[in-house]
């Protein structure tokens, strides 16, 4: 049974909710998911983990979420040989459409950066914004969930697919 730390910070509580649901589906799958509040624990805790998703809305223009704002100068320094890594977060595509998603991209690139496998890329085609720091070529480098545009459902639809790709990645 394969192990996975999933580590989130909320502020509104979607984050939050978009994990516990990941878990459960996770867990239905045969997989263990250890969960962890970015804000509750040390960030080298992600280090006692192969398999990792990381979820952290973008707050702002652009911004990290406060507790990953917190912990970034250490996670920045975190050496992620070794591990794969998923993210996800939450973001307003219509509102902020000059930034939708850029806190996911700020933590991906720097896990990537750091030696990390970065896998769960998303395709664009299913959102309307402008510019991100997450986009690269064509692709998302994390899972976007609106919860402001689109329905609960949608997302849940949207997170069951992009479960589906990360667990293969996941077992290989």
């Amino acid at each position: 049974m394969k192990e996975i730390g999933l580590f989130f910070g909320s502020t509104s509580d979607n984050t939050k909710m978009a994990s516990e649901f990941m878990k459960g589906y996770l867990e239905n799958e045969d997989f263990k998911v250890e969960i962890f509040d970015i804000g509750d624990i040390d960030s080298s805790k992600l280090l006692e983990f192969d398999n990792i998703i990381i979820g952290c809305p973008t707050w702002n223009i652009g911004e990290l979420q406060d507790d990953w704002d917190s912990v970034f100068p250490d996670y920045e320094k975190l050496d992620f040989n070794g591990k794969k890594g998923a993210f996800f977060g939450c973001g307003d595509q219509m509102g902020y459409p000059d930034n939708f998603l850029d806190a996911v991209g700020i933590l991906a690139k720097k896990f990537r950066k750091n030696g990390g496998s970065l896998i769960g890329l998303y395709p664009t085609d299913e959102y309307e914004f402008q510019e991100s720091v997450c986009q690269e070529d064509g692709m998302l480098l994390g899972l976007g969930l609106d919860y402001d545009n689109e329905d609960e459902e949608f997302c849940e639809g949207q997170m069951i697919m992009w479960l589906e790709d990360i667990m293969e990645d996941f077992n290989n």
